[in-house]
Order: C-alpha cells, then sequence, then structure tokens
C-alpha cells in the first residue's frame, strides 16, 4: 500500500491519510457535529519550576505519547498539543454516530491512564472538557503550514471548560451529556465562562478510585 502512496495518518494511525492529505491538498472542510477534547495539565508553571528542563521534557513525552494513545484507540484524531493541553476531535466519519460518547470515554480514559484515582495520586494532574456542537472541520493555513482543525464557537467552548476543571475532573456540556446519554443523577453546575455572555449547564465527571479485591 506504500508503493500506492498510502500510508498511516498523522492524526491517527489507525486510518489510512489519503482522505485527510486530499482535503489539506485543496483546502477542503465542512460544518459539522463534532465532540471536542481538550486536556490539560493543571499547575504546570509550578510543576516545570520544581523539575529539571529534561526532566520536564520526559514529563510531556510521557503525556502525549499516553494522550495519543488513548484518542486514537476511541477514533478520534489528535488535532494538536499547545505546550501542556491536549485537542482531540471526535466526528461521525471515524468514530461513528456516538462520537460524544467516545469523546467523553476518551476523557475518563485519560485520566485513569494518567492515575486519577489511583491510591497514589497521579503522575500528572489533568483538568479536561468535552464539547458536542457545530463546528467547521478542515484544512486552514497556508502552504507548507496547511493543517486539518475545528474552528467555530464550540472550539472556545470547549478550551474554557478545560480550563474550568479541576485536577481529576472532566466538564461536560449538557449538549454532550445529552448525546452520550450520561447518568443523569451526576453533579450538575451553571457556569459562567471567560468570554461566553450566557452561563452555560455542565455535567461534573470524575474517575473513582479502583476497587481492591
Amino acid at each position: 500500500m506504500r508503493l500506492m502512496g498510502k500510508r498511516p495518518s498523522d492524526k491517527n494511525p489507525n486510518w489510512c491519510a489519503s482522505c485527510f492529505k486530499f482535503m489539506t491538498d485543496h483546502h477542503g472542510g465542512a460544518e459539522i457535529e463534532c465532540t471536542l477534547l481538550f486536556a490539560d495539565i493543571r499547575g504546570s508553571t509550578a510543576l516545570a519550576e520544581s523539575m529539571l528542563p529534561v526532566a520536564v521534557r520526559e514529563l510531556m513525552d510521557r503525556f502525549y505519547d499516553t494522550a495519543a494513545e488513548v484518542v486514537f484507540d476511541h477514533d478520534g484524531i489528535v488535532d494538536k498539543f499547545v505546550g501542556d493541553e491536549l485537542v482531540a476531535i471526535f466526528f461521525p466519519l471515524l468514530s461513528g454516530e456516538r462520537h460524544a460518547a467516545r469523546g467523553i470515554e476518551a476523557a475518563r480514559t485519560l485520566l485513569q491512564a494518567t492515575g486519577h484515582g489511583d491510591e497514589g495520586g497521579p503522575w500528572v494532574p489533568l483538568g479536561a472538557g468535552v464539547h458536542t456542537g457545530m463546528a467547521w472541520v478542515g484544512a486552514v493555513g497556508a502552504g507548507t503550514h496547511t493543517t486539518m482543525t475545528a474552528l467555530r464557537d464550540a472550539v472556545n467552548t470547549t478550551a474554557r471548560l478545560a480550563s474550568a476543571a479541576t485536577a481529576g475532573e472532566i466538564l461536560v456540556t449538557t449538549d454532550a451529556a445529552t448525546a452520550a446519554g450520561l447518568d443523569s443523577s451526576l453533579e450538575r453546575r451553571t457556569l459562567k465562562l471567560k468570554g461566553k455572555q450566557e452561563p452555560i449547564q455542565v455535567v461534573a465527571v470524575t474517575v473513582s478510585p479502583a476497587v481492591k479485591s
């Protein structure tokens, strides 16, 4: 297949890069419903101040590798890593119609994979936000700097949610929670997010400690 120009996608190596390349080459894209996941390290500045530079690099590499594997396993794509933050997208073409559930499952799995819920605590503290809504997904940029990403208010909303989440917490908008069929008994809050005119309703999801047998 490589002789035919086929190769694994950088966005998710479980899928062929051809469709993504075609979209990037032709600046393609469309407005679609999708689910966005943002997850970032809590207290990263203070954490970096207490560590040697090489240790910070090793920690970030571990976080990037872990986060990417979780997203790939849940049929999402890694949009980008921005400093200490993961940005991932789940949409019908790859994730299926239950992309909201896949995004929330990925967030839960990521918290578990980083040690949230473990008796000794996480090896890196994360907060996450998940939102389902309409966004423009496609190629942006110019020349060699063209990349596939998501644009619109849904992206900003998810980023604000991740910033508001405490370590070990996932803040999920009611749109995503309803689409995923989350337990209605989970804690609900009304948040005033920076830059948003209207308060937003969210469901708070946490990872429970492992039960010892």
